[in-house]
């Protein structure tokens, strides 16, 4: 085993040297990774960012796409062969069809290879002609990013912030009661096993629909083709030490092979290798399931962040110590679902929400920023009479009715500590104040030749992202 476990870090230091030496000579590439959690908006964002920059209309934020160095853009085969290609056209397909409708989203990793033929500018513009750049999109759930925070963990270490997470959470005291009648010492039962396994999975789902985010492990939630499979057979038990072929004994057993042959694989061949990442949001939603669920948000960035290994790649530290995340951009999603009038608000809540993670960030280099976005703008604006005055709105086709309505969240406050405050002190329910949350379908699109879906501040996004690579 530790034979196996050196020859694997030397294999992976030659691939980084090998990667490191042959990069002068290779046409420039940008991995960027895409993460959020649950209803961020991953596959809207990458389908909506790739259109943009095909059809290059509403990106005047986009420097190289405003000046006119970008002369070309297109799709190619993606450099690894073993993983699922992300389904850009058919995505793409379902958001502009006459009766739009949202893309089923991604369970899994997949990749996708966007090609810009760029033209140089400044001194050296006429002494060489265009280049390509590629940009590699890494689409990973967030629930599996979360993950990463399980290495350093033992069994009972997760077991016992588990237990402790669950209380008051929805069907987390079912669980409970349910453990408080279970012998973690008693011989291993597979039904016993199962059962566990199955209500805290109902638990970890429930509190995901309730709005919560810290929700480990990830892959109990989208487990794929490892539905059923004995590494995702195991739950949280009280306890610090188990008889030998005991159920305790054995659901630490598959703890431990859960983080070796899940968690590190996802590390090592996806995560690791990420130059840009984006960390898509759902602040309003978080902000609408109360301060409980805000707070857990704040707690759960945080964590994410301890998983990048941030700061700028230079070629020493690419040889001893890996690739290293550059930027990491945090993004509230949803913005069409507020009036422009209230878009800094919700920026400086995420940036207030996400100051722990930030400055960690900062810190170590790397360059960080908070905005709010919208990959695909749902809305329009409007301003209507209530009580006598004036209040601004967005309308838009609810996607359960399919009707069309006039949507007020509610003000948000100026100061994010009227927010932050009462989250971080435990609060049932906002005081003052009841934020409301609506869901919205995509509109029928008209576009013009050389536009790409409607969007709010995508084009700020991908200057930030890798503008500067452009």
């Amino acid at each position: 085993m530790v034979f196996r476990t050196i020859t694997n870090q030397v294999s992976w230091a030659a691939a980084e040297i090998t990667d490191t030496l042959t990069h002068p000579f290779a046409e420039p590439v940008i991995r960027l990774g895409v993460t959020g959690l649950s209803r961020a908006g991953k596959t809207v964002f990458i389908t909506s960012l790739v259109a943009n920059l095909m059809d290059r209309g509403r990106m005047p934020q986009l420097a190289a796409a405003a000046n006119g160095a970008i002369t070309a853009a297109y799709l190619q085969p993606q450099p690894d062969d073993t993983i699922p290609r992300f389904a850009y056209e058919s995505n793409l397909g379902c958001l502009t069809a006459p009766d739009p409708k949202w893309p089923d989203s991604t369970d899994r990793v997949s990749e996708l290879r966007l090609s810009l033929r760029v033209q140089p500018s400044g001194l050296l513009a006429g002494l060489s002609g265009p280049r390509t750049v590629h940009i590699d999109i890494v689409d990973y759930p967030g629930e599996w990013l979360l993950d990463l925070a399980l290495i350093d963990q033992s069994y009972t270490q997760w077991s016992a912030a588990a237990l402790t997470r669950a209380k008051g959470r929805p069907e987390g005291d079912a669980y409970i009661q349910q453990v408080q009648d279970i012998d973690a010492n008693a011989p291993l039962d597979e039904p016993t096993a199962q059962r566990l396994a199955t209500g805290f999975t109902t638990h970890l789902n429930a509190s995901r629909a309730a709005g919560f985010s810290d929700c480990t492990p990830g892959r109990f939630m989208l487990p794929g083709e490892l539905a059923g499979s004995p590494v995702l057979t195991f739950a949280p038990l009280p306890g610090e030490k188990f008889a030998r072929k005991s159920l305790g004994r054995e659901f630490e057993r598959r703890f431990e092979s859960y983080k070796r042959n899940i968690v590190r694989p996802f590390f090592r061949d996806h995560f690791a290798k990420i130059d840009r990442q984006i960390v898509l949001v759902d602040v309003l939603g978080a902000i609408h399931a109360g301060p409980a669920a805000l707070d857990d948000l704040r707690n759960t960035m945080a964590g994410i962040l301890g998983a990048f290994r941030p700061g700028r790649n230079a070629f020493l530290t690419r040889i001893f110590q890996g690739k290293r995340v550059e930027k990491i951009l945090f993004a509230a999603t949803k913005a069409d679902h507020l009036h422009h009038s209230q878009h800094p608000q919700l920026t400086a809540i995420t940036q207030a929400l996400l100051r722990e993670a930030s400055d960690r960030a900062d810190f170590a280099g790397a360059k960080t920023a908070a905005m709010s976005i919208a990959a695909l703008r749902t809305t329009v604006e409007d301003t209507v009479d209530h009580a006598g005055k004036p209040i601004d709105v967005v309308r838009g086709q609810l996607l359960e009715t399919g009707k069309q309505a006039a949507f007020y969240p509610g003000d948000l406050p100026d100061d994010p500590a009227h927010l932050l405050s009462p989250a971080r002190a435990g609060a049932d329910k906002w005081l003052d104040a009841d934020y409301a949350v609506m869901r919205f379908a995509p509109a029928p699109l008209t576009l013009r030749p050389g536009d790409g879906p409607p969007h709010i501040r995508l084009d700020k996004a991908a200057q930030f992202l890798f503008g500067d690579k452009l």
